[in-house]
């Protein structure tokens, strides 16, 4: 290589390195910037229901008097509804990967099918929520009940579990699928026996995410339920309920500063929850990925 090659390409190497180091402290600084806000509105909320968060506020019911009121029927509310939520989304998310992924033809019906669940996947909460109120409220005639809001929030969730375990399913590798053939298994053994374990924690990760982001939507279920002022336990799925969103939400929308704190209570309930669960599918996902290691 001559001289004058080995100029051009220090200088190319110098100036590739620069931009480099731009595009790094372009992307630090936004980070920075992220983290601050976050930190922020954290430390806000925080400093303003902390003083509320009581075991007073977590068993006593809604009330319009602030000093008087608690979020008991919108937690147990929550529980009902992710419950069920799970029931009718993850059983029916992690078949269809399994379909799609193990059984289903590649033709062009399926790439149809597979940018439809793309979509799915990111089409705003509110559309689920009127979609919820004109199938399940009016036509099948279920009311603004619990099952109403479930069946509304597994809409939600169910492209992202099958998105979610659809990746897992793929990441198995092939050579234990054959593997599995050449001992004499057949397809249902393979996806049972060697398929279904080896994707597993992905599944059981992506299926715990995507409940934690339905335990947080408030625009869906504002549809459904209307903001319905409840003051006792939900015990059926066909009673009114009520969700720790639309609690802080009804808490927002008033005018009384003591209100204000008492949605800055709930949010901080709201966040406990949240994070327990991203950190029990984090807690699953490394157990059962070490045992599958193993």
């Amino acid at each position: 290589m001559s001289l004058q090659s080995n100029k051009i390409f220090n200088s190319h190497l110098r100036s590739r390195a620069i931009r480099g180091m731009v595009f790094y402290g372009i992307c630090l600084v936004c980070v920075c910037i992220g983290i601050a806000a976050l930190g922020t509105l954290l430390v806000q909320v925080v400093s303003d229901g902390w003083s509320w968060l009581t075991w007073h506020f977590l068993s006593d019911y809604p009330s319009r008097h602030p000093e008087e009121a608690g979020m008991m029927s919108a937690i147990f509310g929550t529980l009902w509804v992710m419950a069920m939520t799970g029931i009718f989304a993850v059983p029916v998310g992690i078949g269809s990967a399994m379909f799609l992924e193990e059984y289903a033809p590649k033709n062009k019906l399926m790439q149809i099918v597979e940018i439809n669940l793309a979509n799915l996947a990111g089409v705003p909460s509110i559309v689920y929520g009127l979609l919820g109120l004109a199938v399940f409220v009016y036509w099948m005639n279920i009311g603004r009940t619990a099952l109403a809001g479930s069946l509304t929030l597994a809409l939600l969730v169910l492209p992202v579990i099958i998105l979610a375990s659809r990746e897992a399913v793929r990441a198995v590798p092939n050579a234990h699928r054959e593997a599995a053939y050449a001992l004499g298994a057949d397809k249902w053994q393979v996806i049972r026996m060697v398929v279904f374990p080896g994707a597993f924690p992905g599944i059981l990760t992506g299926s715990i995410l995507a409940l934690s982001r339905a335990i947080g939507e408030a625009a869906p279920v504002i549809a459904i339920s209307a903001l319905v002022y409840i003051t006792f336990i939900p015990t059926s799925p066909m009673d009114r309920f009520t969700v720790m969103p639309i609690q802080i939400y009804n808490w927002v929308s008033r005018p009384q500063e003591e209100f204000q704190n008492l949605a800055a209570a709930g949010i901080i309930v709201l966040l406990v929850v949240l994070l327990s669960m991203n950190a029990l599918a984090i807690f699953l996902r490394n157990k059962y990925q070490t045992k599958s290691d193993e």
